[in-house]
């Protein structure tokens, strides 16, 4: 603590160039000399210094007036008394008066005296922390007391935005036009609104406790599985409850959230949407669509044979101009009879009114043929076409070959359409168990990830980056038809690398089919 500044104050020079020459022999740099006390005081008064050495016996004031006014500036700065020996007595009194930390009696030990500079210094800036410390303790204390004046309040308020909140939630919950049910990760039901009771008939005390299998069906997959997934949040649709007043069957649609606690799912909220007039109304429409179309069919034949009478002479002769206005008005009926038909399977499939006429037949003769057909397409375009073969030369599968023909069909047919000039397609086939795998894979613009979950829909117009000119129902046909052979369709695909279509017909390989039964 050599660097601490340190006041000395003594009127006989004698007495200053000792402890001056003491001090530079012990390398302490920060001392200021006094003779008279009056100008130490002055001093000191713009000077916080960390130790005061004053001798006792002064003109004008004595040491313990001095230091008297000393204490009243630094009442924490060690002070030290230079005192004869016949004055111990008014070195003890100006320890009791002025807090004192040591008086040294003339002549001094030299030792004794850096000993007692060093402790003073130290004891100073000990003394200073304390302070600082007192005073972080009492602006502490200070807001402690004001926080705990207000923390009733604090309570207070945030309990009624917490009371708000809860009413406000319980009356969603209550009044809200869907049922919404609580459950557990095992799906058993904790808690029903007043619509979720409406539409099951019973009351909250009849459905508590229950199973969501036992509650809300489904013949597409397992409520409770979804429940396992790491994903927490779901969505359900084609699920049905059963209304015991009305006795009917009633379509709804589910969206789970779960509720996580340090990232455990604890629970599950599902909201449960009816969809019956949302049924309803899909079925006029399907059914205005099925009668309109199935009404255009004949008109469209009779007009398309009309058209051939003429172009192929039956009515006499045509010219060349007449000719060609005749086969673009055919070629023009031919497509719509193609989007009628079209529409019209859609409407079987979607009403479930499709019969599959399943037989065993060779799927590779089946794609040889198709494969014919299309690569004149593939040709005009410059497009290397493949078909590659995983499986053994005879391949029978069990299903409808004409639905088969035509999913292939589509999904060669889009990737001739959608591959550029000179690209690449390869089609190929695997067997895998029981199970057949059919892929289609070109190397054209690809799809954007975004636009990929909606390509399998009604009426998809291709993508955000570029419309197709189809009817968009040739993919959404193509999900059907596997569909209702209980397979698979999928896609994947990068933006500017290309697109691969394949789709998994479950349980068709004759050979093994019988080896089963």
């Amino acid at each position: 603590m050599k660097d601490g500044r340190i006041v000395v104050v003594d009127d006989d020079e004698t007495i200053i160039s000792a402890i001056k020459t003491l001090f530079y022999i012990e390398d302490f740099s920060n001392v200021e000399f006094f003779t008279e006390p009056k100008l130490a005081l002055e001093y000191l008064k713009d000077n916080v210094p960390d130790l005061v050495i004053s001798d006792f016996v002064m003109p004008k004031m004595n040491g313990l007036e001095f230091l008297s006014g000393v204490n009243e500036l630094y009442p924490e700065v060690s002070k030290i008394l230079l005192t004869g020996y016949a004055d111990k007595e008014n070195a003890i009194k100006a320890i009791n008066e002025v807090g004192l930390y040591k008086y040294i009696t003339k002549p001094w030990d030299n030792d004794d005296l850096i000993l007692n500079v060093k402790n003073g210094i130290e004891r100073s800036y000990l003394l200073s922390q304390l302070r600082q410390k007192i005073v972080e303790l009492e602006d502490a204390k200070s807001k402690l007391e004001d926080y705990s004046h207000n923390l009733e309040n604090i309570v207070a308020e945030r309990t009624a935005d917490l009371l708000e909140a809860n009413s406000k939630l319980q009356g969603i919950f209550s009044n809200c036009a869907d049922g919404i049910i609580l459950t557990d990760t095992d799906g058993n039901i904790e808690q029903v609104n007043q619509a979720f009771e409406n539409l099951l008939g019973l009351s909250e005390s009849h459905i508590l406790k229950q199973n969501l299998n036992k509650i809300i069906h489904s013949s597409k997959t397992n409520l409770i599985d979804n429940f396992k997934s790491e994903d927490g949040d779901f969505f359900m649709r084609d699920c049905t409850v059963y209304n015991t007043l009305s006795e009917k069957e009633i379509p709804v649609d589910i969206s789970f959230a779960c509720i996580s606690e340090d990232s455990v799912i604890k629970k599950f909220v599902g909201v449960v949407h009816n969809i019956t007039e949302q049924k309803e109304a899909d079925k006029l429409r399907d059914d205005f669509i099925a009668t309109l179309t199935h009404d255009l069919r004949t008109p469209l034949l009779a007009a398309i044979q009309t058209l051939k009478f003429f172009l192929d002479g039956t009515v006499g002769e045509i010219t060349e101009k007449q000719t060609l206005l005749l086969s673009t008005m055919k070629k023009s009926n031919e497509d719509l009879l193609g989007l009628v038909n079209a529409l019209l399977e859609v409407y079987k499939y979607d009403a479930s009114k499709i019969n599959l006429c399943k037989t065993d037949f060779d799927f590779r003769t089946l794609l040889e043929q198709t494969y014919a057909e299309l690569k004149p397409l593939a040709d005009t375009k410059g497009i290397v076409f493949n078909i590659n073969y995983d499986t053994d030369d005879k391949l029978k599968i069990r299903a409808d070959r004409s639905a088969i023909r035509r999913v292939i069909c589509n999904l060669c047919g889009n990737a001739i359409n959608y591959t550029n000039n000179k690209g690449e397609i390869n089609v190929s086939v695997k067997t895998q168990d029981n199970d057949l795998i059919f892929t289609v894979q070109d190397n054209g613009n690809g799809i954007p990830k975004e636009d990929i979950p909606q390509m399998f829909n009604r009426f998809s117009q291709g993508t955000s980056k570029k419309r197709s000119t189809g009817t968009g129902l040739g993919l959404y046909l193509s999900r059907q038809i596997v569909e209702a052979h209980n397979g698979k369709i999928w896609l994947e695909s990068k933006v500017n690398k290309g697109s691969e279509f394949s789709f998994l017909l479950t349980d068709v390989l004759v050979d093994r089919l019988m080896l089963k039964t």
